[in-house]
C-alpha cells in the first residue's frame, strides 16, 4: 500500500526553511537514515551555494546520525527542544543555529497552541506499520503523537532492529488542549490510558524506508569512586527518610535524570536493604533499571524511552513477555507531566552542572554563557516533586572547578525548588532553612575541602541581610578559571 523509498528519495522531499519533527528521545527510538540523507542533501546543496537549513523538532537528544549529521553538515536552521552531541553544541553556541532550550513537557502542547512553526515533515522511526495507519514506534516515544497529527506528510523508517511484538509497550495519549483539558487518569504508575499506536491518516504517509539499524545509545562508563558514594549518600538519604516517617513505609515513585550518576543512585538504591522495592515514573529508563527489575527491586518502570545500550537492549528483547509485563512507554507529555508528578508523590534526582550556596541550581551553562545540553526534563520534575534532590561530583577539571560557587552564573532551578543537594562529600537538607541557613548546611555538607575555606570567606564578606550577597565578588571564581584555568585561584 505505502511506496516503499530509499532514504535518499525520502530526504529529496525535504527543502530548504522546512521544519521537521523526528521520533525518539535521546538516541532511543530515533529515525537514523533519512537524517543522514537531509544532510546529505543540505552539503550538496551547499556545495553548489545554495541555502539548505531545516528547524528540527525532537522529543530530547537524540543519535549522531540526526543531530551528529545535521550539525556537520550545517544544516539547521534552529533547534528545540534538548540537544546533546558535540557538534550541535558547537553551532549553536557558535550562533550558526538558533536553539531555544525547553521544559521537555511543554513541546508538545506549545506546537499544538501555535506558539511556534507548524512541522512539514515527521519522520518516523517504526517498528510495525499497518495499511490503515497504525505506527507502532520503537524504544522511544518522545512527541510522536502530535507530531504526526501536526505534519502534513509523514515519512516512516519501518526498522528490523525492533521487533513487531513491541506493540502493546507504548501508552499513547495526547491532552486535550484548554479549554477543554481534563486530568490526566493516570492515578498509579502503572496505568495505561490511551492505545498501544500512533494512529494516522494513511494518505499522510509519503512512503516507507526500510532499516536494520541498532539504536545510538552510548554505553555508559563505569562507576568510579565519586559517582559510587553520590548513590551511597542518596541512598543513605531516602532510607533515613523512611525511618523518620517523612516517606511512607511503602516507598514513592522515583524519577531519575540522564547518566552516569543516575546510574549509579538507581544502583545503591537497589544495594540497600532499607530501600523497599519501588516502582519508577520517569523520561529514561536506563541501563541499571533492567537489572533491578530481572532481580524483583523495580516492580514497575514508566518511561519515554528505553534509553539503555545495546547489550541490554537485546536482554529487553530476548525476553519481551517479561519485560512488557513490568514497563510501558508514553509521550513525553505524559511521561514528564507536572500534574502526574505531583499526584503520584515522585521523589526526584536530578543532576547539576553547577549549585550556589543558596540552593539555587545551573543545569545548563558553563560559565554562564555556554550551552551545554538544555534544561531536560529536570524542571517538569523538580517544581512538582515530593522530594526534590539535585546531585553532583563536587569539583571538575581535575579540581580546578567547584561545582558549588557564591552565586550560580545561570539559574535554571531557583532555590524554592530544590529541597536536597548531595555530593560525594555529603547531603545538605535545604527544607525549611532560610538563605543564610542554607548557605551554611551546602558549605559544611557538601563543598569540596580545598574550596570551603574560600566560600566561608565569601559569605562573611557579604553586607547582612536576608540573602547576604558580595555583588563585588560574587563571581570571583568564575573570572579566575576564566583568568588562570582555576576556581582555586579565586581571591576573596
Amino acid at each position: 500500500m505505502y511506496k516503499i523509498l530509499t532514504a535518499e528519495q525520502a530526504a529529496e522531499f525535504v527543502n530548504n526553511g522546512d521544519a521537521v519533527s523526528f521520533s525518539g528521545f535521546t538516541a532511543a527510538g530515533c529515525p537514523k537514515a533519512v537524517p543522514t540523507a537531509i544532510a546529505k542533501r543540505a552539503e550538496e546543496f551547499h556545495s553548489q551555494g545554495k541555502d539548505f537549513k531545516i528547524g528540527v523538532y525532537t522529543g530530547a537528544s537524540s543519535g549522531d546520525s540526526l543531530d551528529g549529521s545535521l550539525a556537520k553538515a550545517k544544516a539547521i536552521l534552529f533547534r528545540t527542544p534538548y540537544q546533546s552531541t558535540k557538534e550541535s553544541r558547537a553551532a549553536l553556541n557558535s550562533g550558526e543555529a538558533h536553539y531555544f532550550d525547553m521544559h521537555l513537557s511543554q513541546l508538545a502542547q506549545e506546537l499544538r497552541y501555535g506558539f511556534m512553526p507548524k512541522p512539514k515533515f515527521c519522520i518516523v522511526e517504526a517498528c510495525d506499520l499497518t495499511e490503515n495507519g497504525e505506527i507502532v514506534p520503537t524504544s522511544g516515544v518522545g512527541n510522536l503523537p502530535t507530531f504526526c497529527r501536526l505534519a502534513d506528510y509523514i515519512i516512516v523508517e519501518l526498522n528490523a532492529a525492533h521487533p513487531k511484538e513491541l506493540r502493546g509497550m507504548h501508552d499513547i495519549y495526547e491532552p486535550k488542549d484548554p479549554p477543554a483539558r481534563e486530568e490526566i487518569p493516570i492515578y498509579r504508575v502503572s496505568d495505561k490510558v490511551g492505545r498501544s499506536f500512533v494512529k494516522v491518516e494513511p494518505s499522510k504517509i509519503l512512503g516507507v524506508v526500510y532499516t536494520n539499524l541498532p539504536n545510538e545509545v552510548g554505553a555508559f562508563t563505569p562507576l568510579d569512586e565519586v559517582t559510587a558514594k553520590i548513590g551511597e549518600n542518596v541512598s543513605k538519604f531516602l532510607a533515613d527518610e523512611i525511618r523518620a516517617g517523612r516517606i511512607p513505609k511503602s516507598f514513592l515513585p522515583i524519577q531519575s535524570g540522564v547518566g552516569n550518576i543516575a546510574n549509579a543512585v538507581l544502583g545503591a538504591l537497589g544495594d540497600n536493604p532499607e530501600i523497599p522495592d519501588f516502582e519508577m515514573y520517569t523520561e529514561v529508563i536506563q541501563d541499571s533499571v533492567i537489572g533491578l527489575m530481572k532481580s524483583g527491586r523495580v516492580k514497575f518502570a514508566s518511561g519515554c524511552s528505553l534509553t539503555v545500550s545495546n547489550e541490554k537492549l537485546d536482554e529487553v528483547y530476548s525476553d519481551l513477555d517479561f519485560f512488557k509485563s513490568k514497563i510501558v512507554l508514553r509521550p513525553q507529555e505524559l511521561s514528564n507531566n507536572p500534574e502526574v508528578v505531583r499526584r503520584l508523590g515522585l521523589i526526584t534526582i536530578n543532576t547539576a552542572l553547577e549549585a550556589d550556596i543558596f540552593g539555587n541550581i545551573n543545569s545548563t551553562h558553563i560559565l554562564g554563557t555556554k550551552m551545554m545540553n538544555g534544561i531536560g526534563g529536570s524542571g517538569d520534575f523538580t517544581r512538582s516533586a515530593y522530594i526534590s534532590i539535585f546531585t553532583s561530583p563536587s569539583t571538575a577539571k581535575g579540581g580546578a572547578i567547584s561545582a558549588i560557587v557564591p552565586l550560580c552564573s545561570h539559574i535554571d532551578h531557583s532555590e524554592h525548588s530544590v529541597k536536597i543537594l548531595i555530593t560525594e562529600h555529603g547531603i545538605a537538607d535545604l527544607r525549611g532553612k532560610s538563605p543564610i541557613q542554607r548557605a551554611n548546611e551546602i558549605i559544611e555538607k557538601c563543598v569540596a575541602p580545598q574550596y570551603k575555606e574560600a566560600l566561608r570567606k565569601y559569605l562573611a564578606s557579604a553586607p547582612l541581610a536576608h540573602t547576604p550577597m558580595n555583588i563585588d565578588t560574587c563571581f570571583e571564581m568564575h573570572k579566575a578559571f576564566k583568568e588562570t584555568g582555576d576556581m582555586r585561584n579565586a581571591k576573596f
